[in-house]
């Protein structure tokens, strides 16, 4: 980029240059704070949107990371200004974090529009908070950088690498088969998250920020650099540097997120292995650029792009292996026939440049073209009778035995009756039956908890069972495995298939054909659709009573119906 502005032409320039009453308040309130107007008047304003918080071990050196971006803003001639922004911590806010990404989105949209700001560092990395920090931005519309917290360190125990999210279900379920004393629970408990930063294995957290790498809001290479890296630091300070530069350029998000950087993104998230959360926030990330991504399209992508990122879940090594293997741009490196690389990118570079110099250091990590994890096909979009509108199931973390498979539904009504029941004794299931859960869906979860994995009955695993067909509206951790079926849209909570379906009911799931269907009579279905009831909410108040009034299905994005130009009211 080569324009650049004047300084009378800066956003912040109209708070802080005029000889006016509101004028004189704004410099008088920046000069309480020990400030002159020649710190900050005709110098881009820059905001580092910090998502730290002491309850988000993800984030707990933003804080730090903060005073490297500011150092930064510093250096190129801007004027940094941190500001608090609502954190979503994966591990601890219920019924689930994905309530809260909209309301983030807000806080940052909100920030961003109303404070005299040129432009915003967006710093995060725990799984809601990159879609969240991105769409704020990208409906705000200023011109914006996103700096990804970066992975935690890789775990340890007893001599054993370990990997966060994906080794608590292994090891949660070995102790439910009798097989994990409680001191080794402890050990694992102990050892498998040992610094601050995001999951190390390809979850959402990774998945979300080489996404956003993708599709340029990135500086290159900052998507996998571990948490406590001192090359960390230096990418803050360099985001701090640049986003000066951006701001005299005025870049901005609606000129970097074209449908071809989308296609980009999808096209990357296919070949890292990622997470199925990444389908919902793609699509909700479009719809604020007006551009509509529809489930189909991942599918296709999915069907011509192999996984070449041999990082658990699907794969043996964690994201420690993947940034020092050479990173997203040595695995882009592999795909550049597949993606578009003139898309600009928040360096002022296209990808085509941002990929100059990179390459692999470790095929066993990062496996070229030739050897890939996977020929292609991760991912597969369902629909048929149960899922109208859509359903998605990672088939590379299933069991390939049930590529295929028909077999009685066991259905839990909502997620308190599962606990309740999926470890009774005299529950009718084997192997061959099918789990179903309603009630977990947008609407009904609220807010589409991590629920997908269903837990596989005791009296399986003691029978060495570990996998077998699950079912619900729900959505699963990036982290967690096995063959299961999400976002099952409509979901069950509007009255979509799903709530219709009960005991016993044969239930056919065909990844090959993409098919996903409720074995039923069209006649008996249409009695128990006559029949059904609407739940009635619990919440009638407050955030949660906006969230259920406003929030779109699975297939949209699950974005609030007013912040989206392409997301008709419900």
């Amino acid at each position: 980029m080569t324009s650049r502005k004047k300084p009378e032409d800066l956003r912040s320039y109209r708070w802080f240059a005029p000889d006016n009453i509101r004028g004189f308040t704004h410099r008088s309130r920046l000069r309480q704070l020990g400030f002159v107007p020649e710190d900050f008047t005709g110098r881009p304003v820059v905001a580092i949107v910090n998502t730290w918080s002491e309850i988000n071990p993800c984030h707990a050196h933003l804080r730090e990371r903060a005073e490297a971006v500011k150092r930064g803003v510093w250096q190129a001639g801007g004027f940094p200004v941190e500001v608090p922004a609502f954190t979503i911590t994966e591990t601890y806010m219920k019924p689930s974090p994905m309530l809260y990404r909209n309301l983030l989105s807000m806080d940052a949209e909100e920030a961003l529009r109303s404070l005299p700001v040129d432009g915003a560092v967006l710093m995060g990395g725990c799984d809601k908070t990159t879609p969240g920090l991105l769409m704020g931005a990208i409906s705000a519309n200023v011109p914006s950088i996103y700096l990804p917290a970066g992975p935690m360190l890789r775990g340890n125990w007893d001599g054993k690498i370990l990997g966060s999210g994906t080794d608590t279900w292994k090891f949660w379920m070995e102790r439910g088969a009798g097989q994990l004393c409680d001191a080794d629970l402890r050990g694992v408990e102990g050892g498998i998250a040992r610094s601050p930063g995001f999951c190390m294995t390809m979850g959402t957290a990774s998945t979300m920020t080489a996404v956003a790498e993708a599709l340029g809001m990135t500086l290159p290479g900052a998507s996998s650099i571990p948490a406590i890296d001192s090359n960390h630091v230096h990418m803050a300070m360099e985001t701090g540097r640049r986003i000066v530069a951006m701001a005299w350029e005025e870049l901005k998000p609606e000129d970097i997120l074209t449908p071809a950087a989308f296609r980009n993104a999808i096209t990357v998230d296919m070949a890292i292995g990622g997470s199925t959360n990444a389908i919902i926030h793609l699509v909700a990330m479009a719809r604020r650029r007006a551009i509509h991504l529809p489930l189909p399209l991942f599918d296709e992508i999915s069907s011509r792009v192999p996984v070449l990122a041999n990082i658990r879940p699907s794969g043996e090594f964690l994201m420690e292996d993947f940034y020092y293997a050479g990173g997203l741009r040595a695995l882009m490196t592999q795909i550049t026939d597949l993606l578009d690389l003139n898309c600009l990118t928040v360096s002022g570079k296209t990808v085509a440049e941002n990929l100059e110099g990179a390459r692999i250091f470790n095929s066993a990590v990062i496996r070229d073209r030739a050897n890939p994890l996977i020929a292609s096909g991760g991912l597969a979009i369902l629909q048929g009778s149960l899922a109208p509108d859509g359903a998605v199931i990672k088939a590379v973390a299933a069991d390939r035995r049930f590529w295929k498979h028909t077999g009685p539904a066991v259905v839990f009504k909502d997620f308190e009756d599962m606990e309740a029941r999926v470890n009774d004794d005299n529950l009718v299931v084997d192997e061959n039956s099918v789990l179903v859960l309603q009630g977990a869906g947008p609407q009904g979860g609220p807010g589409m908890p991590e629920w997908g994995m269903l837990p596989i009955p005791r009296k399986l695993l003691e029978r060495g069972v570990r996998d077998m067909v699950r079912i619900s509206d729900a959505r699963m951790s990036g982290t967690a495995y096995g063959a299961c079926v999400l976002h099952v849209a409509p979901e069950s909570y509007v009255g979509g298939p799903l709530a219709l379906v009960r005991d016993g009911d044969p239930i056919s799931l065909d990844i090959p054909h993409r098919k996903l269907d409720l074995l039923v009579p069209e006649a008996e279905l249409a009695q128990r659709r006559a029949e059904w009831i609407r739940p009635v909410p619990k919440e009638t108040r407050g955030y949660l009573a906006l969230y259920r009034g406003h929030v779109t299905q699975a297939d949209r994005g699950c974005d609030f119906d007013f912040l989206s130009p392409l997301a008709p009211a419900l």
